[in-house]
């Protein structure tokens, strides 16, 4: 499906261009694109070996087997497919966990692991599983407690309530989440596609192997672990006094701040320092060699990040190609008087049609919209719920796929895809009944 999808926007892009006269502008593009795309993975090196690393530590640790044991009975139901104690079901809680949180950063690196951890289940490699589907179209929904990149920009934009759509975001993006899973559960009976019994992801999976082997592998790191004296003692000192030293930056913001304003900034900046040295406390305490650790799970992001380039180059390069050659603007044109019956005004159908093709251009919609009309117009209101509702579903996928060498996507593009319509759907109800007074 994503083979077909990207064919298509490269011959409807060139056809476009040639009866527009725009070919000069996808040339440039299609190069441009290109060349971003590699500094964009290559931006992502630094990321991905610092995370994979610190995912390494916690899995050295044991915290992996932790986390995967609290949220087992929702992820069994989601997941079947997949054994309780795998490693994938770790794996996957924490990118659905930072993503949850916003923390963009650390979630590609968890969600790439996840992916990996899930190929070892796949006994058709090359071809996604129902999980994989799944997992991803839950990455596209975009479920965040606080979208503070949205929340950043209409601050910047001169907003009098940035955080308003907090609460539209959440209904918004929760409706994404519940359509994903919906479709990527009922998509896979589809005789298109559906894989056949003896290549799902279970069949060659035996849990008595499988578990015995998971314990062998636990029990070999608790051989080579050697916890610190007085260890835990030193953890728990050193959490009373973070504790400590965050109870005092609470009082001393909240002094001179709004507290949703604090809010904001201590989940911003104060998450992703607490994760990585949360992480690394946790692995000393558990006996971890932790520089070794993070250095050997860093080569694998290393890696990981330089396989990914060729998929990124491929997607971006034909979504460039589908801006510059005018057919982005001929959508518009053929949905606006759709769109507008169902409070879709036409200034927004862009940063509906581009969310799920490209987040640096939705953005840019996004900012020329509240520059333009206020951010605290119902327009203002309603791109912004849009952009938290959802996520890139073609970089999504091409990051995530690419990392493990799919090829064969199956229902992931369909899934997400109708994920991300539900998504904007939704933004649009939701916006119409609280801002609707403000006009279009």
């Amino acid at each position: 499906m994503l083979n077909a999808f990207f064919v298509a926007l490269i011959l409807v892009s060139v056809l476009v261009a040639a009866f527009t006269g725009q070919m000069e502008a996808v040339s440039t593009s299609a190069l441009e694109a290109a060349k971003k795309s590699v500094e964009l993975a290559l931006g992502l090196v630094g990321v991905m070996s610092l995370f994979m690393g610190l995912m390494r530590v916690a899995q050295d640790g044991g915290l992996l087997r932790i986390v995967a044991r609290a949220a087992a009975p929702l992820m069994r139901r989601l997941f079947p497919g997949v054994p309780a104690d795998h490693p994938a079901m770790s794996a996957m809680i924490l990118n659905i966990g930072s993503n949850f949180l916003g923390l963009g950063n650390a979630a590609t690196p968890f969600g790439i692991r996840a992916m990996q951890e899930l190929e070892t289940l796949n006994p058709v490699k090359g071809t996604a599983t129902n999980a994989q589907v799944l997992f991803l179209a839950i990455n596209t929904a975009g479920l965040a407690i606080l979208p503070t990149g949205v929340i950043a920009l209409r601050a910047s934009a001169g907003s009098k309530d940035p955080a308003g759509i907090v609460f539209a975001t959440w209904l918004a993006s929760g409706v994404a989440t519940i359509v994903a899973i919906l479709a990527a559960t009922l998509l896979s009976k589809l005789p298109r596609f559906r894989v056949p019994l003896s290549n799902s992801p279970t069949s060659n999976f035996e849990p008595s192997a499988g578990s015995s082997k998971f314990e062998v592998q636990s029990s070999t790191e608790e051989a080579v672990r050697v916890p610190p004296r007085f260890g835990r003692w030193i953890g728990a000192l050193y959490l009373a006094a973070a504790g400590v030293a965050l109870g005092f930056e609470l009082a001393h913001q909240l002094a001179t701040k709004p507290w949703d304003e604090v809010f904001r900034a201590m989940l911003s900046f104060w998450t992703i320092p607490f994760l990585i040295a949360g992480l690394v406390l946790f692995g000393w305490v558990r006996g971890v060699r932790v520089y070794e650790s993070t250095v050997e799970g860093a080569k694998e992001g290393f890696q990981v990040a330089l396989r990914i380039i060729p998929y990124l180059v491929a997607i971006l390069v034909a979504v460039a190609m589908f801006r510059a050659s005018g057919c982005l603007a001929l959508l518009v044109s053929a949905l606006s008087p759709l769109t507008s019956l169902v409070g879709m005004p036409a200034e927004a159908v862009p940063m509906a049609l581009l969310r799920p093709l490209s987040g640096s251009g939705s953005y840019g919609v996004m900012s020329e919209i509240l520059t333009a009309h206020g951010p605290d117009s119902y327009l203002g209101y309603l791109v912004s719920t849009m952009q938290g509702a959802t996520d890139t579903t073609l970089y999504v996928l091409a990051v995530y796929f690419g990392a493990v060498g799919i090829k064969r996507t199956r229902h992931a593009v369909p899934a997400g895809l109708l994920a991300d319509a539900a998504g904007i759907g939704a933004a649009v109800v939701i916006c119409r009944l609280l801002w609707g007074h403000l006009g279009p």
